[in-house]
């Protein structure tokens, strides 16, 4: 085997050349810019070659240099690829990060998460809930690469199934019925008394450029929304409870909210679901990228739902 130049210099070099900066190298790498110029010397040396000219207050890279660079970087991007395979055999192996939207990791993932753990014991889930697990349009610019980058494993996206890359299973359609508290569903005789009730809106909800979904629910039922009260909410958690809390109407999704309705916080307040174009998917890297256990909690996941179908 040749011998190599030290790893530390070559990464150096690397980030160096790729932002033609030794200021903006330290930046990236966390260290002081004489640390980068130190290494890249040493590394010159060794070599017997000069991968910079030194101009004043900017560098430029040589003809070795330039040549050199893209498959050093390929280098380096192979390396950290093997090196991801490599941990995932390790202590993290049974690790899997799951990310969703806040109302679908509250609601659905959570109360189902024992059922996971019984399946596999050794399993650790690490669940975070993000307002950007939304798509706000058909053409979502979510793929494999923002999947990777975000560190995830298992994302699952309200959305309307076009990933980049990945392979979207889909999990649950999004049925919105009007639902709110009991309290409030007896005040309730069909759908003119609806419009004259506070709407509550998560704005988490789209349809291309229709937020909430309401002005939709009503055309469907065969009239207008017309000048009707809203109180809209950034996320689905709080225009949730200020309907337990009987401030309004909502529109939601039976399933979600099911320990609500069978706990007697919530009433459907009319049986006529909109039909929603957004659904929820559930995303891994696929075609064999995937980690095991994100594998598994993926397959865990569509078993639950077609449990429940």
């Amino acid at each position: 085997m040749l011998r190599l130049p030290p790893l530390i210099a070559l990464s150096y070099f690397e980030v160096a050349a790729r932002t033609k900066s030794f200021a903006a190298a330290a930046k990236e790498l966390n260290v002081t810019p004489a640390a980068i110029s130190h290494q890249i010397k040493a590394l010159e040396e060794y070599l017997g070659v000069d991968l910079f000219v030194r101009h004043h207050r900017r560098v430029s890279l040589t003809a070795a240099a330039r040549e050199a660079l893209p498959e050093l970087h390929e280098g380096f991007q192979a390396l950290s690829r093997a090196v991801d395979k490599i941990r995932s055999y390790g202590e993290e192996r049974l690790i899997v990060t799951v990310c969703a939207e806040p109302l679908f990791a509250t609601k659905w993932i959570v109360p189902r998460l024992h059922r996971f753990y019984a399946r596999c014991p050794d399993a650790e889930v690490r669940l975070q809930a993000s307002l950007r697990a939304v798509d706000r349009a058909p053409d979502s610019v979510f793929g494999v690469a923002e999947l990777k980058l975000a560190g995830i494993d298992v994302c699952v996206r309200l959305g309307y199934g076009n990933y980049a890359g990945l392979e979207p299973q889909r999990l649950m359609s999004l049925d919105l019925v009007p639902i709110g508290a009991p309290k409030l569903a007896a005040t309730v005789d069909g759908v003119d008394t609806l419009r004259g009730l506070t709407l509550l809106c998560d704005n988490s909800l789209t349809r291309l450029d229709e937020p909430c979904g309401w002005k939709e629910w009503f055309k469907q039922q065969g009239c207008e929304l017309g000048a009707a009260r809203e109180l809209r909410f950034g996320n689905g958690l709080l225009a949730l409870e200020a309907a337990i809390a009987g401030q309004g109407a909502l529109l939601g999704s039976r399933e979600l909210h099911q320990a609500d309705l069978c706990a007697g916080k919530l009433s459907v307040l009319a049986d006529c679901p909109l039909d929603y174009d957004q659904a929820y998917y559930v995303l891994t890297a696929g075609a064999g990228l995937e980690r095991p256990i994100a594998e598994e909690f993926r397959d865990w996941m569509l078993d639950e739902a077609n449990m429940h179908a």
